[in-house]
């Protein structure tokens, strides 16, 4: 494998997904994230390769756009204010519109409808806080709007940003696939890819400046920015709630610190009520900013019924901005890590999967319980050398009530299997996706009633 080398641009995931979208479908394109992930960047990088023209506006940095949709009389009203607004010829067929920072424009919720019916251009909004703002966007029909959620750069992401060569990454895969052990040379040096990216994260602007200068000073000058505009943003949207959840978002790195890394309440106020500070956490949820993981009372499938929606661990959306903190331990960072691919991998509520984790005094605790091809499959995170030793995996195993069909072990040793116990190292985390399930069709035969 290549030492590590700049790239001029990081590639991502999405790109290929807006790609094809905008030049194979009719209807609108919503793009939605945490704020700093890459979203703008990656709709005018696409959007100037596919379309002669591209029209943006955004709602933050262009507020009086906002009146632009009040009053108008319908889709040709409103694209007659937009080429007024924006200075720029519309050019049917080879326009793309953007709407940027939608969560500020809650008209757009009825105006996309006759837009995209109109039928002359191309339409992408993007917004960060949907979830919280203008979660009704959402609620537009079908037919009308598609939605993609980005992320920070996973893993695989971040490796081909630093110089991880094709090849390599094909050996990785094939080894995850057919449960072999990868090169022992390629071994080591992607677990140090992987210490590097456990510093680095995947918050573009973080890794970008990791590309460009190699200083990891810089790089954490860039994340305490990410932080200091993610408080802005609890500052200015929620007023009612804004220390609570400032309290919160501060207190998620010593409680993956804890021993059991479960949030407690009474770290915030030693009388705190879930029922006082659930909007908080909805509302860190739905920024993008915090990932949960619930408890279940039982591993068993379908976990939604097992859930307990007031147990629960909160993790940070990029694990890289746990590192300006000195006093994380290795073993959190790991969890952490684990939390935001399996996340960004399908297992997330949006996806109608969401992350659990298993704890019980008899049994003791899973770090990671997901359904899977449907199973229930425990996952398991071990950041030292004693990986092999699970007590709460080996009891949810041998109890047959639960059924389970094999786990995983994410470790620093290579991959080896022991029985129905599967241990991979920590960097192939980046291979294990959601399956999707095929839908079930049934057509009635009425054919001689």
């Amino acid at each position: 494998m290549h030492p590590y080398r700049q790239v001029d641009m990081v590639k991502r995931k999405a790109d290929e997904l807006i790609r094809n979208f905008l030049l194979n479908d009719k209807r609108s394109l919503l793009v939605t994230g945490a704020r700093q992930v890459g979203k703008t960047f990656s709709i005018r990088k696409v959007g100037k390769e596919c379309f002669d023209n591209v029209v943006e506006i955004n709602f933050v940095e262009q507020p009086d756009a906002i009146e632009l949709f009040s009053g108008q009389k319908g889709a040709k009203d409103l694209l007659l204010r937009l080429s007024v607004f924006t200075k720029k010829p519309l050019v049917p067929g080879k326009t793309l519109i953007f709407f940027d920072e939608v969560q500020e424009c809650k008209e757009i919720v009825t105006a996309i409808k006759f837009l995209v019916d109109e039928g002359s251009y191309k339409y992408v909004m993007s917004g960060s806080l949907l979830g919280v703002e203008l979660d009704d966007l959402r609620s537009v029909p079908v037919g009308y709007m598609d939605e993609i959620e980005m992320y920070p750069l996973d893993l695989l992401e971040f490796f081909e940003a630093i110089g991880v060569g094709a090849d390599v990454i094909s050996h990785l895969r094939t080894c995850f696939e057919e449960k072999k052990p990868v090169d022992d040379f390629i071994h080591k040096r992607m677990l140090e890819a992987i210490r590097l990216y456990l510093i680095v994260g995947g918050m573009p602007a973080a890794v970008q400046k990791y590309l460009d200068t190699n200083n990891l000073r810089r790089v954490y000058e860039e994340q305490r920015g990410i932080i200091r505009t993610y408080k802005r943003d609890i500052t200015k949207y929620d007023h009612d709630h804004k220390l609570q959840i400032e309290e919160i978002y501060d207190l998620i790195p010593s409680e993956l610190n804890a021993k059991n890394k479960r949030f407690i309440l009474k770290e915030l106020n030693e009388k705190a009520r879930f029922s006082k500070y659930e909007n908080s956490f909805l509302w860190l949820r739905d920024a993008g900013v915090a990932i949960p993981a619930y408890n279940v009372e039982e591993p068993r499938v379908p976990l939604l019924l097992n859930k307990q929606r007031n147990l629960f661990k909160l993790f940070i959306n990029d694990v890289g901005l746990l590192s300006p903190n000195p006093n994380i331990n290795f073993g959190s960072v790991f969890e952490n890590l684990v939390a935001q691919e399996l996340y960004a991998h399908g297992f997330s509520e949006a996806q109608q999967h969401s992350l659990y984790y298993f704890n019980s005094k008899k049994q003791g605790e899973l770090d990671f319980v997901v359904e899977y091809a449907g199973n229930m499959l425990p996952i398991e995170v071990k950041s030292g050398k004693d990986y092999e030793r699970h007590n709460a995996l080996s009891n949810v195993m041998e109890n047959e009530e639960y059924a389970v069909p094999m786990a995983y072990v994410f470790s620093q040793e290579n991959v080896q299997i022991k029985g129905r116990v599967i241990y991979y190292p920590i960097y192939m985390i980046t291979f294990f996706e959601q399956v999707q399930v095929e839908e079930k069709v049934y057509k009635f035969d009425l054919t001689g009633l």
